[in-house]
């Protein structure tokens, strides 16, 4: 009897394994051939951001980026004119700037920074001021700085900070996150997402003032989600979750005729017993 149901529990783990094995082809066929796409936050903690980085404020004077770092900063990248995720993400730095309990301008800075070459100071301006109504009791105008330029500083800005976005028509493709820098330029922190605990940004700030670097703990929305150029917003990824369901699945039921299995024993054993 043993070995029947342990046959029995060996046949049925193989066919669990079979059909998923075939759902994880089914949902990803016709995605091996593809290149992946170089696209989202590739992190590069503990690197510096160059030395010649130029931009323009919101009141067009002419910035080197790293000069202009002499505390703790927090860079929002952004297009000013997205119509996507980066009102949420600028609502959420407003709403943390509000919450945290340090004070802006004097223990850390945040740098919302366009990648857009099209946009000028004029629209930075108009942007920082929509936003500076939605933070209390802080020094907006002086702690929170808002940046345009040309193509050839936003790109070697991004590059060195591993945020990769891609043009679609008149708009872009890119992540959502905030990026910590030490008063020396050094990246200290990723914060992924368009809302942020102030708890967060504290630690953040704290470790960018001792020039540590911490570990990225949320990267939910880099993984879950893609972005619908048509949509324009983000959607479920079903290639990608398609597997962690598929393997979550194909361990329930092992578990399942594991216990199945000892269950059956347990009731053999009573009944030869009776």
């Amino acid at each position: 009897m043993l070995i029947h149901n342990n046959l029995r529990f060996i046949n049925g783990f193989r066919k669990v394994l079979g059909i998923a094995f075939s759902l994880f082809v089914l949902f990803n066929i016709g995605f091996a051939d593809e290149k992946p796409e170089e696209l989202g936050i590739y992190e590069h903690l503990d690197n510096f951001i160059p030395n010649n980085l130029i931009f323009t404020d919101e009141n067009y004077n002419s910035i080197n980026l790293k000069n202009s770092i002499d505390k703790p900063t927090v860079i929002a990248l952004v297009y000013y004119e997205c119509p996507g995720i980066c009102s949420p993400l600028l609502e959420g730095v407003a709403d943390v700037i509000s919450k945290a309990k340090m004070d802006l301008g004097k223990d850390y800075q945040v740098f919302t920074i366009s990648f857009d070459p099209a946009e000028k100071p004029k629209l930075a301006k108009d942007k920082k001021t929509n936003y500076a109504k939605l933070v209390k009791g802080q020094d907006v105008q002086n702690g929170w700085t808002w940046f345009t330029g040309d193509s050839t500083n936003i790109n070697s800005l991004l590059n060195s900070l591993g945020y990769k976005i891609k043009k679609a028509g008149e708009e872009f493709v890119h992540p959502a996150a905030l990026i910590v820098l030490s008063p020396k330029g050094k990246i200290t922190r990723y914060l992924h997402g368009t809302y942020f605990l102030p708890f967060d940004l504290k630690m953040a700030v704290v470790e960018a003032s001792e020039g540590r670097s911490g570990p990225t703990i949320n990267k939910v929305l880099q993984y879950c989600f893609s972005y619908d150029p048509e949509g324009k917003k983000y959607v479920f990824n079903i290639t990608r979750i398609s597997g962690t369901l598929i393997l979550f699945i194909a361990v329930s039921m092992f578990v399942g005729l594991m216990f199945r299995k000892r269950k059956n024993k347990i009731n053999n054993s009573i009944k030869e017993n009776q």
